[in-house]
Parts: structure tokens; sequence; C-alpha cells
């Protein structure tokens, strides 16, 4: 009956964990504990209540007293709102083949933004000035799309991590075409983590104009946002946040989130800690003597390597993970912030088991 309470009901392990993806995992519970505190009574709706206006200092705080951020739902979102905001109807964004802009948005960048992707084969995941010139070209050419952003993702979906000096080659190269640089930002915490630098240093100080900031993949229960560095850069973008239906009405409960995560040291201990949790698989692969075939740098928090397929699926009674490319074989393990010793220990000796059996 209505307005009866009773016991809440678990329908899952609590303590089941797998490598399949961070998203996999839970809200950790410092961002729960600030849900539960921004709670209760009644604050201005649409983003003017007070947790919305700490993000803009907590913000400020990491990349600049210029920066203006916009939270959204999620990190899809981020990216188009953001695409949309430094492009005109006819720009065109060249990124990896690999982005996860062009693999795993089901066509948003193109069906939601309105825009064309100009996409370049690279072998670890990142661009280079030399792979962006492949598609910045056509200027002023009116059958051409116009190259107006390059976007890159940090830490890339192979794993592998811009330096600062990588991403400043890539912001002069765009700036003096005319074009902007963009950032997917969705694990940019296991990036700064890697490198052991502030944010500023691979974005503002860098030459970035807008970051997809990422929350989810680091403990968030929902939610990211659009940081604009360069406000000169964008266009209409509180518009097109309304348009693209990532207005949150409620939108203190998306604020205290990202401010529980970025505020203190939340989001670097977090990154750390997956970033670690990857090293210690990697390294408990490479002792596998040969037996498996490690493929990409572990540079974040993420594990590629090729697995035997019988192999495979064996692991996955237990365990769930991503194939990478299914021919080969090659699969993806992800670690998460709440990813433990004893779980890597575990997937590793069930391995090791099969590969002897």
């Amino acid at each position: 009956m209505p307005g009866q309470t009773g016991p809440v009901t678990r329908l899952h392990d609590a303590d089941e964990r797998h490598f399949a993806s961070d998203n996999y995992a839970g809200a950790h519970p410092e961002v729960l504990a600030a849900l539960a505190a921004a709670n209760g009574g009644h604050q201005t709706a649409y983003g003017a209540d007070v947790y919305t206006a700490r993000l803009q200092e907590v913000m400020a705080a990491h990349f600049g007293a210029g920066a203006t951020t916009y939270p959204v739902f999620n990190g899809t979102a981020a990216n188009v709102v953001s695409l949309q905001a430094l492009l005109p109807r006819w720009g065109a964004v060249v990124c990896a083949e690999s982005a996860h802009i062009q693999t795993d948005e089901n066509g948003a960048p193109e069906r939601v933004g309105g825009l064309k992707l100009l996409t370049v084969p690279t072998p670890d995941g990142k661009l280079t000035p030399e792979l962006v010139a492949r598609q910045a070209w056509g200027f002023g050419d009116e059958h051409r799309a116009q190259p107006g952003v390059v976007s890159i993702t940090q830490s890339t979906e192979l794993g592998t991590v811009y330096t600062p000096d990588e991403v400043r080659a890539l912001a002069d190269q765009a700036h003096g075409l005319g074009m902007r640089l963009h950032v997917d930002g969705a694990r940019i915490a296991n990036a700064a983590a890697a490198l052991d630098l502030p944010l500023r240093a691979f974005t503002t100080d860098a030459g970035v104009d807008v970051v997809s900031l990422g929350g989810t993949k680091n403990g968030l229960l929902f939610g990211e946002a659009v940081v604009v560095l360069d406000p000169a850069s964008v266009d209409g973008l509180p518009y097109l946040r309304k348009m693209d239906m990532q207005l949150a009405s409620k939108m203190r409960f998306v604020s205290a989130q990202l401010v529980a995560l970025y505020e203190g040291d939340l989001w670097l201990r977090s990154a750390r800690h997956a970033n670690a949790m990857a090293a210690r698989l990697r390294a408990g692969l490479d002792a596998l003597d040969g037996r498996v075939s490690v493929t990409r740098a572990t540079e974040a928090n993420g594990v590629f390597v090729v697995l035997p397929p019988a192999v495979s699926a064996e692991l996955r009674r237990t365990w769930r993970f991503y194939d990478w490319h299914p021919d080969s074989g090659e699969v993806r393990l992800m670690c998460a912030f709440d990813t433990t010793g004893e779980d890597v220990d575990a997937f590793l000796a069930e391995l090791a088991r099969l590969l002897d059996a």
C-alpha cells in the first residue's frame, strides 16, 4: 500500500566485481553521502542552487578562473553539447577512428549533434598533428564539411595517455587552422593520476578549449559536465543543453556529486587506485611466461590482452569483460575505484589454472 515502508531488498551480491567496465562499479560512499546531504528542503531549480554555484568555484580551482561548468546527465551528452557549441551547422570533427564519439555513441554526434566526424586510424588511440592533417583540409570548399574541431580522448579508448606537450602540439595546430580543441575526459582523472599532474596542466595550460568532464566512471551515481575553458570558443551552450534535454531541473543532485568528487582529492584517490589495480593486473599477466599476449601499453586503468577462446569462455563463467577484437581474441580488462587486489589476484589465479589445464 502507498505510504508503507519495509526492508530494502538487495538483488545482487554487493561483493561481486568484474573487469568489463568502470561503469559497472557502484557509487562511491562519499558521493552517496553528498547526495544525502544535498537532499531536504527547497533549492532553486535549473542550476540556480548553491551546489551548482559551488561547483563553479571548484572547477575554477582546477581549470582556471575563466572556466564555466555546465552539468549534464551523461558522457554522450557532454560530448554532443560540447561539439555542437564549438561548431557551426556545417562543421566537422577530426577524431581518432577508435574515439568514443565514433565507436560507442550510436550516431549521437551525427544524429543529435548534426555534425560530421572525420576519423583517422591511429595505432595507440592518440592523434598527432600529422594524423590530424589527413583530415584538416578543404577549408572554404562548399563540397566538404568544414573541419572545425579536433577531439581527443584522455585517457584514450586504448588506455593510453596524452602528455601536456602532445596536447599543446594539437592545440597549436588546431588554433593555427582556425579550429578548436575538445577533450573527451570521461577518464580524465585516470590520465591525471598517470601523469601525476593537475588537471589544468594538460587542458587549460596546454590550449584546450572545452573539456567533457567525467564523473560516472570514477564513482558518481550519474552526471558529467561540460567545462568551457575559453568562452570565445563556444556559442549558445546554455540553449543547446536545454534543446538536447540535458538541463536538469533538480541540478543540485548532479552538482553535489561533482563537488564531492572534485572538491577534495576523492577524484584522484579513486583514479590512482584504479590505475594501480590495472598495473597489478598487467604485472600478473606479464608473469605468465608468454602464455598470453598483452597487446597495448598499460598507462591508465585498462589492460588489453589476447586470450585463447576456450580460456575466455571459461573465465566468463565468473568474470565479465569485453571483447575488443573478437577475431584475434583480444579482450579489454578495466579496473575501477572499487577493484581490490584480491579481485585481481583471483582473476589471475583462475586464468593461470585454465592455461595449465
